[in-house]
C-alpha cells in the first residue's frame, strides 16, 4: 500500500510521467494552477527554487516564463505559505490575508508609516511601474527613504495589503504597480468565507497531493475558526466519498484521493534532482511519513554541524529518495561543482542508477547554464556509498 501511495503523490505532482502538465510557456501555466503554488526563495547556489521546481516537471521550460505569464495576467505573486507565484484563478483567497494586513492584524506590518505609503502609491499612479530604487528620484544621499528600513516596509504593507503588485522581476528585484493595473478585467474579487477557505486549501492540496494529512492541509493556518471550518470540509469530502482516511501510513488523520488511488500508473525508474523547496518535498513530517525520507536543507545549520552540505538536494529514484547531492553552480566560469553527494540505500542498483544521475546532472548543469560538469566525483562514488569532494 505504502508503494501505491507514493506513486499516486508523484503521479500528482507531475513527477511520474513525461510532460504530465504540456511543455513550454503553456506547461508553465498548466503547473502552476495544477500545483496551486510555486514557492519563490532567493538563494541562488543553483537555479533558484521557483525556476528549479518548474524546470524539474515541464520540458523546454525557461525563466522567462515567469515574467510572460505575470504580464499575460494568468498568474501573481503573493502569500501561500511563503512568498509564491499562484494561479490569478486564486487571487480571491488571497483577499482575508490582505485584510488583516489591512487591519493591522499583523505584527510585522505595524508602525508602518502611513503617509510614506500614500506618497509612494501616488508616485507608482503618477509615473507607473517601479522598482523600489526608482521610488526616489531625489536626494541619494543618507537620509533618503528608499535605502532605509522605513521605505522597504512601506512598500512591502501596500504589496502584502494589496494595493501594489508586482508586475515583473529582474532577477530577484521586483517591479511594482498599482494592483488595479495588474488585475484583469472581471477577476473575483469576492471575499470568501472561512469554509469556501477551507475547501479552496482543501481542494489544492487533494488536487497536487492525491495522498495528505491533517497537519499539511492546514500548514502555517492558525486559529479555532480556521480547525472548524477544515474539519466541516474534510468530514464532508469523507461523507461524500471523495476522500477516506488512512490508518496504516505511519502518520495519523492521513486522507488518499480514493478516485485517483484506483487510476495510478506504475512509475518507472526514472531520477530527479529536487529543490530544497520542491511542492514534493517541502511538507518534511509527511516527507518523513511517506518516503521514510528525513531531510532538512542545511544553509540555516552552523557549518560545523552540517551533516550533508549547505544546499544538499534531494535525489528521487523511481518512488524512493535515495540520496542527496550539494551542488554549486559557478556561473562566471561555466562550472558545475559537486562538492558531496551520499547514498542512502546499500542495496542501490548502481549499473542503472549512475547513469542516470549523471545524465540528470548533466541536464541540470546545462540549465544553470554552467555546462562544465565533473564527473569524476560520480566516478569515484560509484565504489564508495558517500563521497565528499576535496577531502
Amino acid at each position: 500500500m505504502t508503494s501505491q501511495l507514493r506513486q499516486l503523490a508523484l503521479c500528482k505532482q507531475g513527477l511520474a510521467l513525461p510532460q504530465p502538465f504540456g511543455a513550454g510557456l503553456s506547461g508553465t501555466r498548466s503547473a502552476i494552477e495544477h500545483l496551486g503554488y510555486v514557492q519563490i526563495d532567493t538563494l541562488s547556489v543553483v537555479e533558484r527554487a521557483h525556476h528549479h521546481v518548474l524546470w524539474s516537471r515541464v520540458p523546454a521550460y525557461n525563466p522567462s516564463h515567469l515574467n510572460q505569464l505575470i504580464s499575460e495576467q494568468h498568474i501573481f505573486e503573493y502569500w501561500y505559505h511563503a512568498a509564491s507565484y499562484l494561479p490569478m484563478r486564486d487571487y480571491r483567497y488571497a483577499l482575508p490575508n490582505m485584510a488583516c494586513i489591512r487591519d493591522g492584524e499583523n505584527r510585522y506590518y505595524n508602525n508602518v508609516d502611513k503617509r510614506l505609503m500614500k506618497k509612494i502609491l501616488a508616485r507608482v499612479k503618477a509615473e507607473g511601474a517601479s522598482r523600489l530604487r526608482d521610488l526616489d528620484q531625489g536626494s541619494k544621499g543618507k537620509g533618503s527613504w528608499w535605502s532605509q528600513a522605513p521605505g522597504k516596509r512601506a512598500v512591502e504593507k501596500l504589496f502584502m495589503q494589496g494595493d501594489l503588485m508586482v508586475c515583473e522581476r529582474n532577477g530577484m528585484e521586483k517591479v511594482y504597480d498599482l494592483a488595479e493595473r495588474c488585475l484583469p478585467e472581471g477577476v473575483d474579487l469576492s471575499v470568501p468565507t472561512p469554509v469556501e477557505y477551507a475547501a479552496y486549501l482543501f481542494d489544492t492540496t487533494l488536487r497536487a497531493h492525491g495522498v495528505f494529512t491533517w497537519k499539511q492541509l492546514l500548514h502555517l493556518k492558525t486559529g479555532k475558526t480556521m480547525r472548524d471550518a477544515m474539519r466541516e470540509v474534510v468530514d464532508e469530502r469523507i461523507e461524500t466519498g471523495v476522500v477516506k482516511a488512512l490508518g496504516s501510513t505511519g502518520a495519523s488523520n492521513t486522507y488518499v484521493d480514493i478516485n485517483a488511488l484506483e487510476q495510478t500508473p506504475t512509475v518507472g525508474c526514472a531520477l530527479k534532482v529536487l529543490s530544497p523547496f520542491d511542492n514534493l518535498v517541502i511538507h518534511r513530517d509527511r516527507l518523513s511519513s511517506l518516503f521514510e525520507y528525513d531531510y532538512r536543507i542545511e544553509c540555516y545549520v552552523a557549518a560545523p554541524k552540517r551533516v550533508f552540505g549547505y544546499f544538499c538536494l534531494p535525489i528521487l529514484y523511481g518512488d524512493k529518495f535515495v540520496g542527496r547531492i550539494d551542488c554549486k553552480a559557478h556561473r562566471a566560469d561555466q562550472r558545475f561543482e559537486i562538492i558531496s553527494l551520499h547514498l542512502e540505500d546499500g542495496q542501490l542498483d548502481r549499473e542503472s542508477f549512475f547513469p542516470a544521475l549523471t545524465d540528470e546532472l548533466q541536464k541540470f548543469a546545462d540549465f544553470n547554464k554552467c555546462p562544465l560538469l565533473d564527473e569524476s566525483v560520480i566516478e569515484k562514488l560509484r565504489r564508495r556509498r558517500s563521497l565528499t569532494s576535496g577531502l
